[in-house]
C-alpha cells in the first residue's frame, strides 16, 4: 500500500502531466455549493435543507438513478451568468490538475426544455473558455450533446436552433456528442442526424459502452461514424471489437470513477483500464461529471493509479493518449507533446 507522502509525491508527478480532458460534461461539475448559491441567486426552493444533505444523495444504483439528480441540479442554470460561474469554475479545477485543453460537452436540452434560451447556454459556456484560455492559457472546444432519451426529431430541432450561432463560436464549436440513458436508445435511433452533422463538418464522438452492450460501440463507429467512442468499457466483451479498436487507434474516454460511482464496476480495482491500456487500446482517464463522482481528472488518474498499479511511464502514455485524441490542430498536439516530454525529462 503506498504511503501517504509516496501518495502525495504519485499527486504531484500526475498533476503536473500536461494532460487533454475529453469526456466532461459541464452541467456535471456543479458543486453542491454552487447549486445552492445559484438557487438563492435565481430565487429556486431545492428539495434538500443543505449542501451535505444534497451530496449525501449522491449515492446512485445506476446510470438512471444519477441522471434523476443530474437533471434536477441543471435547473438552478437560468442566466448567461449561472453558465459562465459553472463553467469558470471547472477550467479553474482543470488547470489545477495540469489540463491544458479540454473538450466539453453540453446539454442545450436539457435547458431549453425549461424554458432557457439556447443563445443564453450557449453564450456564458463560450464567455468562460475565452476568459479562461486569456488568463491561464488553457483551451477548450464545445461538444454540443444530444440526450438519446429524446427523440431524433428533437436532436434535429436542436441542431437547427443552434446553427445559427455556429459563426459566432466558430473558435469553439467543432463537435457533437451523444449521452443520457443508453438502455433502450441504440445509436441507430440518431444516424440521420449524424450524418447531417458529418456533412455540415463537425468532429463526431458517442457515448456507448457503458451501461450498453458491445454492439452499441460497434453501431457507433459504423452508424454514427463516430470519431472517439466516449466510455466503451464494454467493448472489452467482443474480442474481435476489441481488436478493431486497437488496430484503428480508436480513442476511448474512459471515466474510473464515475464507472465505480456507477456501478459498472463494484471496486476500482475491478477496472479494465490497466488491462486496455496493456492490450495496445488508445485509453484517456477523464472524470466525466466529477461534482457527483467524487473527482476530477487528476483524481482519476491518482485512484486508478493506486489501485490497478498503474506505473508513472502508464500514466505518462495516458496522458500522451489524451493529447493525440483531442480535436486540437496537429501542431496544437505537437506543442504539448513537447511539453509532456519535457516535462518527463525534468521529472526523470
Amino acid at each position: 500500500m503506498a504511503t501517504s507522502a509516496a501518495t502525495q509525491d504519485l499527486s504531484g508527478f500526475i498533476a503536473g502531466l500536461p494532460k487533454a480532458e475529453l469526456h466532461l460534461h459541464i452541467e456535471g461539475t456543479l458543486e453542491p455549493e454552487l447549486i445552492f448559491a445559484l438557487a438563492k441567486r435565481n430565487g429556486i426552493a431545492l428539495p434538500y435543507p443543505s449542501e451535505q444533505a444534497l451530496r449525501e444523495a449522491y449515492a446512485f444504483t445506476d446510470l438512471q438513478s444519477f441522471l434523476d439528480l443530474y437533471y434536477a441540479g441543471a435547473g438552478v442554470l437560468i442566466t448567461e451568468q449561472d453558465f459562465y460561474d459553472m463553467t469558470a469554475a471547472y477550467l479553474q479545477r482543470a488547470h489545477a490538475d495540469g489540463v491544458c485543453h479540454a473538450e466539453i460537452m453540453f446539454d442545450p436540452q436539457t435547458h431549453t426544455a425549461r424554458g432557457v434560451a439556447i443563445e443564453t447556454v450557449f453564450a456564458g459556456i463560450a464567455r468562460a473558455l475565452r476568459d479562461a484560455r486569456n488568463d491561464t492559457g488553457i483551451t477548450g472546444y464545445l461538444l454540443m450533446s444530444f440526450l438519446r432519451h429524446l427523440s431524433e426529431q428533437d436532436a434535429f430541432d436542436t441542431l437547427q436552433a443552434a446553427l445559427p450561432l455556429r459563426a459566432q463560436y466558430e473558435d469553439l464549436w467543432l463537435g457533437i456528442g451523444l449521452d443520457s440513458a443508453e438502455r433502450g436508445n441504440p445509436p441507430e435511433k440518431f444516424a440521420r442526424v449524424y450524418q447531417r452533422c458529418r456533412e455540415l463538418g463537425f468532429r463526431l464522438v458517442a457515448h456507448a459502452g457503458e451501461e450498453g452492450p458491445p454492439a452499441y460501440v460497434r453501431d457507433a463507429l459504423d452508424l454514427l461514424h463516430a470519431e472517439r467512442i466516449d466510455h466503451g468499457v464494454r467493448a472489452e466483451e467482443d474480442p474481435v471489437l476489441m481488436q478493431r479498436l486497437i488496430a484503428e487507434q480508436t480513442p476511448l474516454t474512459v471515466c474510473p470513477l464515475s464507472n465505480l460511482k456507477l456501478r459498472v464496476v463494484d471496486d476500482l480495482g475491478q477496472h479494465n483500464l490497466a488491462r486496455l491500456l496493456r492490450s495496445g487500446a488508445m485509453v484517456t482517464v477523464n472524470s466525466d461529471d466529477p461534482a457527483y463522482f467524487g473527482g476530477y481528472v487528476g483524481q482519476n488518474y491518482l485512484e486508478s493509479a493506486l489501485a490497478l498499479d498503474l506505473s508513472r511511464a502508464e500514466l505518462a502514455a495516458i496522458a500522451g493518449n489524451s493529447i493525440t485524441a483531442s480535436f486540437l490542430p496537429d501542431a496544437e498536439k505537437d506543442k504539448l507533446h513537447g511539453q509532456l516530454a519535457s516535462y518527463l525529462a525534468n521529472a526523470a
